[in-house]
């Protein structure tokens, strides 16, 4: 891993709780459950900076609710082999690796946020193996496949929804409840409900929901 890389996100944020999943401790650019004054201000000047959303430095709703889905059902992940895919910060692959899964493979195409997860695992003291690059055009073999809030654009929903329907394993999701969500119809089962403290979000609580897709689904 690039080590200014790992320097540059130690550098523009600080080791907090993660607000709906105490038990891990990520580099955020604000601690705690409610961003202090200017937080805002904080991210976008991170995004300029790092040249992209730093979908790293912050506990989405979607990643929050699968992590603390993860850790309240170990038996999800223990002993298998876990992809969590746009992983962000590393939270999800985090929490799998604290349920006891065999291998935790994190991926995503920002190296910063691969960065991130690497600084963030160690916090944890927990093993996750970083991949970066585009990986949705092929097949994934991990037994368990993970992916909190990767549908909200319709780009990416277009091109994530065939990857993870060629998963030959479990596949689990966190979708908030956004008006921009693009969750296709007939492909997902609900499984669990949570509201998250938000982040940076329309409303101080999020409703997201953990779907598993469907052994049905036709895309």
């Amino acid at each position: 891993m690039d080590d200014d890389a790992e320097d540059f996100v130690r550098a523009h944020t600080r080791l907090a709780a993660v607000p709906y999943v105490p038990e891990i401790r990520l580099r955020l650019v604000m601690p705690g459950a409610v961003p202090d004054a200017g937080g805002d201000d904080r991210v976008y000047e991170l995004w300029e900076r790092a040249g992209r959303l730093p979908f790293w430095a912050c506990p989405w709703a979607g990643g929050q609710a699968l992590a603390r889905h993860v850790l309240d059902h170990p038996e999800i992940v223990r002993g298998r082999t876990v992809l969590d895919l746009a992983t962000g910060s590393g939270l999800v692959a985090v929490a799998a690796a604290l349920a006891g899964a065999a291998l935790v493979v994190a991926n995503d195409v920002d190296p910063y946020a691969l960065a991130a997860v690497a600084v963030n695992a160690r916090a944890n003291g927990v093993a996750v193996r970083i991949a970066g690059g585009d990986l949705l055009d092929g097949t994934p073999s991990p037994q368990v496949v993970l992916a909190g809030d990767v549908y909200y654009e319709e780009p990416l929903a277009r091109r994530v929804t065939p990857f993870l329907s060629r998963a030959g394993g479990d596949v689990l999701i966190g979708v908030p409840d956004r008006a921009c969500s693009y969750l296709p119809d007939g492909v997902f089962e609900q499984v669990a409900v949570h509201h998250v403290p938000a982040y940076l979000e329309d409303v101080p609580s999020k409703r997201t929901t953990i779907y598993q897709l469907s052994k049905h689904a036709v895309t």
